[in-house]
């Protein structure tokens, strides 16, 4: 565990010291912020044309404002992910420095559990900045509080899969460019899975679509909580961490 936690350490704080680290969060901020001021322009806009018609029932900020922002923030991870995921190991292999590693009293679990747990804090960080726009909505509104937290647990699952699929492709290439497209490929591939669906029903097809991110997302977007989705996400995960730790197995065979 100790190791672990050096490793962590080290990793988070390289996020905050480097151009990178800044450079995701201020992207986030920019186009969350954008996606809020869309949605809540259009929740207020609704709101004022359903009074205007003599329509006396409330419309719900959740439904309209809330579930599109976090679908939104799901799909903008598509694009924070790989930035974040793409120093992992190349810059390690660069830099020379991945022999260190490789040579120290530190199991190879060890580096990949603390690097992916150091990308995850990272990307729960950069997820709070959206916390700072929604809070506007409970100062102005009265959303209901649980199915945001549901949607942010989803988040975070999500965002865990999908950077351990980052974390293992980071450990193939020693070009950060590459890492970062091939994360960017394979977070996309991830993401559309679900699309089969709409043009083929067989039994393929609904593997096909099982196996997507977008699927099991959608609902901790709509507040509920189901455990094959996070048995889903966990198990992915576990998958992505998994292939790591062959991959750096494999670079002390080669070397």
């Amino acid at each position: 565990m100790r190791n672990i936690l050096t490793i962590y350490r080290k990793e988070l704080k390289s996020y905050f010291a480097s151009w990178v680290g800044y450079v995701v969060i201020a992207f986030f901020a920019v186009i969350f912020g954008y996606f809020f001021y869309v949605a809540t322009a259009i929740f207020v806009n609704q709101s004022f044309q359903s009074q205007m018609m003599g329509r006396g029932f409330p419309m719900d900020m959740n439904e309209w404002v809330i579930r599109p922002l976090m679908m939104n923030v799901s799909v903008i991870g598509l694009f924070v992910i790989p930035m974040i995921t793409m120093r992992l190991f190349a810059e390690e292999k660069r830099s020379g420095t991945i022999e260190l590693l490789m040579t120290s009293p530190v199991r190879d679990a060890e580096i990949v559990l603390g690097k992916w747990l150091a990308a995850w804090t990272f990307y729960a960080c950069v997820l709070a900045l959206s916390a700072l726009d929604l809070a506007f909505l409970f100062i102005y509104g009265q959303p209901d509080w649980k199915p945001i937290l549901v949607a942010y647990l989803g988040l975070l699952l999500q965002g865990g899969c999908l950077l351990a699929f980052g974390t293992f492709i980071s450990s193939l290439t020693r070009n950060q460019i590459i890492a970062a497209g091939g994360t960017f490929a394979a977070c996309l591939l991830l993401w559309v899975f679900e699309w089969v669906t709409a043009y083929e029903t067989s039994s393929w097809a609904r593997v096909v679509s099982y196996l997507s991110v977008l699927t099991h997302f959608e609902p901790f977007a709509k507040g509920l909580l189901d455990s094959k989705d996070v048995v889903f996400y966990v198990s992915a995960i576990f998958l992505g961490l998994f292939l790591t730790v062959r991959s750096m197995e494999s670079l002390r065979w080669r070397a």
